[in-house]
């Protein structure tokens, strides 16, 4: 995840045996390497800042699990949508699937509605706590 913060997407493209995102939120299902890079491509151009603050990390049978928070400024158009200039932080899980020893997939879960509000393009989510 470090080789995506440094835009060093060559290594992160080497720890597939076979690349393939999917972003649960969206339905998007990027597959192979060109797919793959043209999914950096949109989402830097996008968010240019893009990073991972790593919270944790999971080892299960056949993957493992990291949850991290996902930070970015919107400095680019984002599927049509102009750039807000605004900032936005997501608490993230993403699962790294392996068959056998082979990275195959990173499939990667967050709030939608949390980005989109903090980049003011929907309203936020009201609390169930009320007005505290």
């Amino acid at each position: 995840m470090e080789s995506e913060n440094v835009h060093d997407f060559e290594t992160t493209m080497d720890t597939f045996d076979h690349p393939r995102y999917e972003i649960i939120p969206t339905g998007d299902v990027w597959d192979g390497d060109e797919e793959v890079r043209q999914y950096f491509e949109a989402t830097r151009a996008a968010f240019p800042d893009q990073r991972n603050e790593l919270i944790a990390l999971h080892h299960a049978d056949a993957g493992v699990i990291v949850e991290f928070d996902l930070k970015g400024t919107h400095e680019g158009p984002l599927r049509g949508i102009p750039a807000t200039g605004k900032e936005f932080s997501c608490r993230t899980v993403a699962f790294f699937l392996f068959e056998e020893d082979r990275l195959v997939c990173e499939r990667v879960y967050f709030d939608a509605a949390t980005i989109l509000s903090q980049l003011g393009l929907v309203q936020p989510a009201p609390s169930l706590q009320g007005d505290s």
